[in-house]
């Protein structure tokens, strides 16, 4: 055997070496540790014949995302209420109608965690409420408390079932599905899946994504999902979906049985005083890298730069305003305008939008 021969030879059997090793790196469930060992072992037979390079990126490719799919891991840490409600209280001012819904929610699922009946899974939430009202907030300040990863699957604008359910691995470039992904991206079997604007996908696939929904929200189906690039059922029982739309006119009659809707108010122009004084001007600041003294603003001055454009239900707007107020000052200084600028009602309207 000549010596380049001999090197394909050598680099063959190393790479069918890592794939043993990639597969016995991880506890997977016995068919499907069976059914990979044995394209493996195919692969083996192809090497000998000739035929090893095509089918060794697919069997890889698949392997790769086959180990990294949580079959076993969870996060074990005990429902603390007081700490859920501290991490909503830090994330969002007000709200309190939500908040006691979400506890109600959670004082379930740790009655059943103390009794050893398993996790509480229908209904789901779905936070439902205008743009800007903070329903994604609230399922990272729960991750955050619940100590569980948060996985998001963006909704707005999805065009096929096959995003949410992967493609087959037969198909040049499958991968698997969003929900796969997530559950991936997290690493255990019990994280919060979040379900981002279900309502906003496309009007010709959503008959087709509402029939994932359904499975991905029923108790009774969600044991066994089946993804088609897996294709193996994986266990989402313990998976804590939440769910957000801008209103649920659109979405299927059997999917709302699945879900508890809980209505995001606007917020008031008390609370959005409160929040942008408190939270998003020194947030602002701190991320300017400015110091506090260097922007001073005549307390009558708020409810104008709250609605500098009219009303507004959520607060991504008065974000907007304040960063760019922020943003002209800073200008400012670094020309060396000025060192520091008081804002009074003279001079607001030139720091303010004026579309």
């Amino acid at each position: 055997m000549d010596n380049t021969a001999s090197t394909s030879t050598n680099a063959a059997q190393r790479d069918l070496e890592q794939l043993n090793k990639k597969l016995n790196s991880v506890e997977l469930p016995p068919e499907l540790k069976e059914k990979a060992s044995g394209m493996v072992a195919r692969l083996e037979r192809m090497f000998s014949q000739g035929f090893y390079s095509e089918e060794f990126e697919k069997v890889s490719h698949y392997l790769d995302w086959i180990v990294k799919v949580p079959w076993q891991g969870r996060v074990e840490k005990p429902i603390d209420l007081t700490s859920i409600r501290d991490s909503m209280d830090k994330s969002h001012y007000g709200m309190d109608i939500v908040k006691e819904r979400i506890i109600e929610y959670m004082s379930i699922l740790k009655l059943r965690s103390t009794k050893g009946l398993g996790a509480a899974r229908a209904p789901i939430i779905c936070l439902v409420g205008l743009v800007g009202t903070g329903k994604t907030t609230f399922a990272y300040a729960l991750s955050e408390a619940l100590g569980r990863p948060i996985g998001r699957i963006p909704f707005g604008g999805l065009g096929s079932a096959q995003d949410l359910r992967g493609k087959s691995r037969l198909h040049v470039e499958a991968e698997p599905g969003y929900i796969i992904r997530a559950m991936c991206d997290a690493g255990v079997k019990n994280p919060i899946i979040l379900l981002d604007e279900i309502d906003r996908v496309t009007e010709e696939a959503r008959m087709d994504i509402m029939g994932v929904l359904v499975e991905l929200l029923d108790p009774n189906q969600n044991n066994r999902f089946l993804d088609h690039f897996v294709d193996y059922p994986v266990d989402l029982s313990e998976v804590m979906f939440i769910a957000t739309a801008n209103n649920t006119g659109n979405l299927a009659t059997a999917v709302m049985d699945r879900l508890e809707p809980i209505q995001m108010p606007s917020y008031t122009d008390e609370e959005k005083m409160h929040i942008a004084q408190e939270f998003l001007f020194p947030k602002s600041l701190t991320n300017a890298g400015m110091d506090a003294s260097v922007i001073t603003i005549d307390p009558e001055l708020w409810p104008q730069i709250i609605r500098p454009l009219g009303y507004d239900a959520g607060i991504r707007t008065l974000g907007r305003t304040i960063d760019g107020i922020v943003r002209k000052v800073a200008y400012m200084v670094v020309t060396g305008q000025t060192k520091t600028v008081h804002l009074t009602p003279d001079n607001i309207k030139s720091f303010l939008p004026k579309w």
